[in-house]
């Protein structure tokens, strides 16, 4: 029989050394605020300061655009939106409302390259679309044109959703869904226009339908707005056989507060 006490020195041994390995990674990177980038205790989290700044979306929200109601209206009451104009894809959800430190996170992640708070803003993703993760098959960015991927170097969207998908254990598929039309940036316009703007702007390509065909996708974005770019992402993937789609966004605008201004991501 293994002695304990043996095992509890080893285990404890094994803790001071990663403790002793990881304090000059500590000192020369030490972890800073997701938000505003003041050193903090450990990485991925707020300080003091940015936390009471960040709202997160809680139930009750509508099950399908996942829109938080004031107050509890009933096991499957829809909001006005989900009824008036339903979207082509199952659920949506987001982890957050876009505004404040939310803002600032999604727009240093596009803008600013920190990749780093992927894994983070990630994490809230995963508990805001726990749901929807649980019945998912595979993960899907929405995708760049090839154009801006060369000149940007990345797509956020699809390190959102690498993230998700290593957090999930679900399969990830970057080249599932195909961006076919140069559109133009989602920022400063209309409801209308950001429709027209990215209508048949998405395919799934041939060699890519195995591997959506009759499964549940779990499509990434980082903001949803209007949602004029997931239902064009959504359309593309039931054209292309996909089962079932559902929405999953670090942020969210709510709808009383879009402005065409909003300096969104999508």
């Amino acid at each position: 029989m293994a002695d304990p006490v043996h095992k509890i020195k080893t285990i404890a041994i094994k803790d001071m050394a990663r403790q002793a390995f990881g304090w000059p990674a500590r000192m020369l990177f030490p972890p800073v605020c997701a938000g505003c980038r003041r050193h903090v205790s450990q990485p991925g989290v707020l300080c003091g300061a940015c936390w009471p700044k960040l709202r997160l979306l809680e139930k009750p929200w509508c099950p399908v655009m996942g829109t938080p109601f004031t107050h509890d209206m009933g096991e499957g009451f829809l909001s006005a939106e989900a009824i008036a104009d339903p979207p082509p894809f199952e659920r949506a959800r987001a982890a957050v409302v876009y505004s404040g430190v939310a803002r600032q996170m999604v727009q240093g992640l596009k803008y600013q390259d920190r990749t780093d708070l992927a894994p983070w803003m990630a994490r809230w993703m995963m508990r805001a679309g726990a749901e929807l993760i649980a019945e998912a098959d595979v993960v899907v960015p929405v995708p760049l044109h090839w154009r801006r991927f060369l000149r940007r170097q990345f797509n956020q969207s699809a390190e959102l959703a690498r993230a998700v998908s290593q957090l999930s254990n679900l399969p990830f598929s970057p080249s599932a869904v195909r961006r076919v039309k140069l559109t133009r940036q989602q920022v400063g316009l209309e409801r209308h226009e950001r429709e027209e703007n990215v209508r048949a702007a998405f395919r799934v390509p041939p060699e890519a339908e195995i591997e959506i065909a009759g499964r549940r996708v779990l499509v990434v974005d980082d903001v949803f707005t209007t949602g004029a770019t997931v239902r064009s992402v959504a359309k593309a993937l039931k054209k292309g056989g996909a089962g079932a789609v559902d929405v999953l966004t670090f942020a969210r605008v709510l709808p009383g507060d879009f402005r065409a201004d909003e300096t969104a991501t999508i």
